[in-house]
């Protein structure tokens, strides 16, 4: 049976990521509904993280995206970010905003935008060496819409191209997380479109360079968990990016479509090592809060990922591996089952009163008075949103 002391242990030290873009106003490529309250500069989203943070006792990192937390003095926001108990994490960065890359980035067939590309990935290494920051997220929008558009193998060339020249560029404690996407905006090719694309960029580049699993991107019906056991064989993990879908987009709160299939990603990341901090696997949102409240998505996204962790923990290992070796496949199954049909919010309930912090993060948030003083308080500016 578990060691419930260990799993006390290891769900107190958990870490998850917050995204910056998850406290402003985001919405579909139809609408944008605005929120009183949202945050009109980085600083302000840092404010609201600092609250998920102190509700939940496990988020004390912020990931920034370039150019939407621009700011003149990026070693000032991660003092201001030290004065409320965070750190400033993952920079994302976005070569698929500017009109140039209609065609494309790093990956465009003319030289001089691939070179204005270029320099925006180095200008976020730069923003990293400020702000002290460990990973470089790389998301490409590059791809093309139709046969004959470009020439495939020439864009995985460009590709590569550029990443050698960033990853040169990083510091020795810093890394280069590469993200894939399934499909969208393009739609006949993507030019990192799966994780094998990924890893093969990764496994050319070096130890530095690993990939992030994002896991609204897969077609449907793919095994996430099995590429996820097999990154982490391979030392490739670098990190998630947690949220869910149900039809072809993402950015729906972690675990709302498939809990069940975050506990079988987390018993995979638990069984091979993943949760330890030596593996260096960064747990992130990556998530865009449209209609719902967005510190309290954020948070309950926090506990969903908590609660999938606590299931996959409470996992009997010594009768699972009985199971396989006898070749009974209906116990083995049954073990994992046990563990997450099990009901661990008062164990988790424990674990935070054990911390000082509230048993029920999300009804501590609403009593604080948070909400409240925000929406009285950030009046006139202009509000961070998606791609501002």
């Amino acid at each position: 049976m578990p060691d419930i002391t260990a799993v006390r242990t290891a769900l107190a030290d958990q870490r998850v990521e917050t995204p910056s873009w998850g406290y402003g106003n985001s919405g579909t490529r139809f609408k944008v509904f605005a929120q009183p309250g949202v945050p009109r500069t980085p600083r302000e989203k840092l404010d609201d993280a600092a609250k998920v943070h102190e509700f939940t006792g496990v988020t004390p990192r912020v990931a920034l995206h370039i150019p939407w937390d621009k700011v003149d003095d990026y070693a000032a926001l991660a003092a201001y970010a030290k004065e409320r108990g965070l750190e400033l994490g993952t920079i994302n960065s976005n070569v698929f905003q500017d009109d140039d890359y209609k065609l494309g980035s790093v990956c465009h067939p003319d030289a001089a935008v691939r070179r204005k590309a270029l320099a925006h990935l180095l200008e976020c290494v730069d923003i990293m060496d400020a702000t002290g920051s460990r990973d470089l997220k790389l998301w490409f929008a590059d791809g093309t819409n139709y046969p004959g558009q470009d020439d495939i193998a020439a864009r995985q060339d460009r590709l590569a191209e550029a990443l050698q020249v960033v990853y040169e560029r990083l510091g020795e404690d810093q890394r280069m997380l590469l993200e894939y996407k399934f499909f969208e905006p393009a739609f006949y090719t993507t030019d990192v479109p799966d994780w094998g694309t990924a890893y093969a960029h990764c496994l050319k580049l070096g130890d530095k360079a690993q990939v992030v699993v994002d896991t609204g991107h897969h077609a449907p019906g793919t095994n996430i968990e099995f590429i996820v056991a097999v990154l982490l064989r391979e030392a490739k993990l670098g990190g998630f990016d947690f949220n869910s879908r149900f039809y072809a987009d993402d950015d729906l709160m972690v675990g709302a479509a498939d809990p069940f299939q975050l506990f079988r990603i987390l018993h995979e990341v638990i069984k091979n090592g993943g949760l330890d901090p030596a593996a260096g696997v960064a747990f992130m949102l990556d998530q865009c809060h449209n209609i719902e409240a967005k510190i309290p998505a954020i948070i309950r996204s926090v506990m969903n990922v908590q609660e999938a962790t606590a299931k996959a923990l409470l996992i009997d290992d010594e009768a699972l591996t009985a199971a396989q070796k006898d070749g009974d496949v209906l116990a083995a199954n049954a073990v994992l089952m046990d563990a997450y049909n099990t009901d661990v919010r008062p164990l988790l309930a424990e674990v935070r009163e054990e911390r000082g912090l509230n048993p029920d993060p999300i009804a501590a948030y609403r009593a604080g008075g948070w909400q409240e003083r925000i929406t009285a308080e950030r009046v006139g500016g202009e509000q961070a949103g998606w791609g501002a």
